[in-house]
């Protein structure tokens, strides 16, 4: 049989979306050949318990991949810690990893298409990372292609890349700082990367991604991406670290592709700027939308 990548998922509180997600894995032909690392955070308060105890009751019952194994963290670790240190045990044991959150759902080709990238790419130093999900756009990109970073809604990655991996916020905002790079980070100024990174530095967010994308940024490495998304989201408002249940949120929905990659499509040579324009021009789209919704806020507050 095949060798196929562990795949991991993070969970904590959501039992419909962790059966959802697990439910598209399980419509992978390759699910049946793969190792499953489930990683479930403990409550941070009493009022999560009974939810996280419905996720874990789920979770033992689970069949349908090669073997499942639970672990059940007994202290809060909270999203970021739960993430990366979750993250480095598999691929630290395994040298590669599949990664998934539990508001995902993903395409029947999924696995297929991560477990294809990974062996292609596993000797391709210039490229950290492979990932599922990818801005809605307009014009038709190359079938895969490269941009500069690391991203996070379904993912995968080789020990090589993750050793790259930093979570020092503070040291990855000056060496941008210092090299210039503010704009080409921000996707030319289309999104606040940088005030992500600030913030993480001060503590007042919990991001591991942007420090991802921030590493593997400032050592010059891409990611794969399909031109249509490989995965969609399930739910941003159902109690999760990142909950949004705003129309902002609802321009990040995308149909999953229904058919396998054709490699022979794709354009891997450097970055494609063509998708970085298209990635840049949805953005932009979510800057037009937050100022017509902080518009139609302050209306509403002055009539009260």
């Amino acid at each position: 049989m095949k060798e196929f990548a562990p795949i991991i998922l993070f969970v904590y509180n959501r039992l419909k979306n962790t059966r959802e997600t697990v439910d598209h894995l399980l419509a992978n032909s390759e699910a049946a050949g793969s190792d499953l690392f489930v990683f479930s955070d403990a409550p941070k308060n009493e009022s999560a318990g009974s939810s996280v105890n419905a996720v874990r009751e789920y979770l033992h019952k689970l069949s349908g991949f090669r073997s499942v194994t639970i672990i059940e963290r007994e202290d809060n670790y909270g999203l970021v810690r739960n993430i990366v240190s979750g993250v480095s045990d598999i691929v630290g044991k395994y040298g590669k990893a599949i990664v998934l959150e539990d508001d995902l759902s993903v395409s029947p080709f999924f696995l297929k298409y991560m477990n294809e990238a990974l062996e292609r790419f596993e000797d391709r130093d210039d490229i950290a990372c492979i990932h599922g999900y990818v801005y809605p756009h307009r014009k038709q990109l190359p079938e895969v292609f490269l941009v500069k970073g690391a991203d996070c809604w379904g993912w995968a990655t080789w020990k090589r890349a993750w050793s790259l991996f930093s979570l020092d916020a503070g040291s990855l905002y000056r060496r941008i700082q210092e090299e210039g790079l503010q704009h080409e980070f921000d996707f030319s100024s289309t999104y606040p990367y940088m005030k992500m990174l600030e913030r993480q530095a001060n503590g007042e967010a919990a991001s591991w991604a942007v420090c991802w994308y921030a590493s593997a940024f400032l050592a010059g490495k891409y990611t794969v991406y399909p031109d249509q998304s490989m995965v969609a989201i399930n739910s941003l408002s159902d109690g999760g670290t990142h909950d949004s249940p705003s129309p902002y949120m609802k321009l990040f929905t995308t149909d999953v592709k229904m058919a396998p990659i054709d490699w022979e499509k794709g354009s891997l040579d450097g970055e494609s700027m063509e998708a970085r324009k298209e990635f840049e021009s949805f953005f932009n789209s979510l800057k037009s939308l937050k100022v017509k919704i902080h518009s139609k806020l302050r209306k509403l507050f002055k009539k009260r």
